[in-house]
């Protein structure tokens, strides 16, 4: 098995969900709700938001789904906005708070950098926006680093559809096979299987346990820290 190319998802990946997007997504369901606290509390536990521990579900909603569905779902609850709008404003909420509270899960840099030099072709693929994501790695001076960037609305299709990997594949000239998907999410290892990569890697920096993604990963990491390892060790 020939390893060429590496896919990243981003929040719970390659940046800490929970540290990085719990204060983002209290922002925009204020927002959602006009500043009505205790609605905009009911709109996060909609989404998979847990008060006690402040976590959000795997799978759920503001886990698993981009800035549009987000809004879609939101625009339903609370009434009285146009989807479009508010995921344009969602959208510029998170592009902006997401430079500012974005928590690596490891030292992107050389992390980055010691991929590279083993040959792979290095890519994100989010349900972030494009520019919510070059923004963040942009702040860690990593976005060099990366042969593909893509969000939801970079016109690849949404996750799990295929349309990131193969656009990630095309990009690099690389096949599907020779590339492997690492996500911390349900809809990260999908969007790997459909494509066809040569295997899934479940990371636990992000919202799903371990037994969670030992359901559906080839591999389960405690971060991708260990990537270089993993890939050694299969070789």
């Amino acid at each position: 098995m020939t390893i060429r190319g590496i896919l990243f998802d981003k929040d719970g990946t390659l940046f800490d969900y929970h540290q990085t997007w719990m204060p983002l997504n209290h922002q925009a369901a204020l927002t959602a709700t006009r500043g009505d606290q205790t609605l905009a509390h009911s709109l996060l536990e909609s989404g998979g938001w847990d008060a006690a521990s402040n976590r959000v579900a795997s799978g759920s909603l503001l886990a698993a789904c981009n800035n549009h569905e987000i809004a879609e779902n939101w625009a339903d609850y609370v009434g009285g906005w146009d989807v479009d709008d508010l995921a344009k404003i969602i959208t510029d909420q998170f592009t902006e708070g997401g430079v500012r509270s974005a928590v690596p899960v490891t030292a992107l840099d050389p992390f980055l950098t010691e991929l590279r030099n083993q040959g792979y072709k290095l890519g994100v693929a989010t349900s972030d926006s494009e520019a919510g994501a070059t923004g963040m790695l942009k702040r860690f001076d990593v976005l060099d680093h990366l042969d593909f960037v893509s969000g939801y609305d970079s016109g690849h299709g949404s996750k799990p559809q295929p349309g990131m990997v193969y656009a990630f594949c095309k990009n690099c000239e690389i096949e599907p096979g020779e590339a492997i998907m690492v996500g911390d999410n349900w809809h990260d290892v999908e969007t790997g299987r459909n494509a066809g990569v040569a295997f899934t890697v479940g990371v636990l920096t992000g919202t799903s346990t371990r037994e969670e993604l030992e359901d559906v990963a080839d591999h389960v990491l405690d971060s991708v820290e260990e990537i270089s390892a993993l890939l050694a060790s299969l070789s």
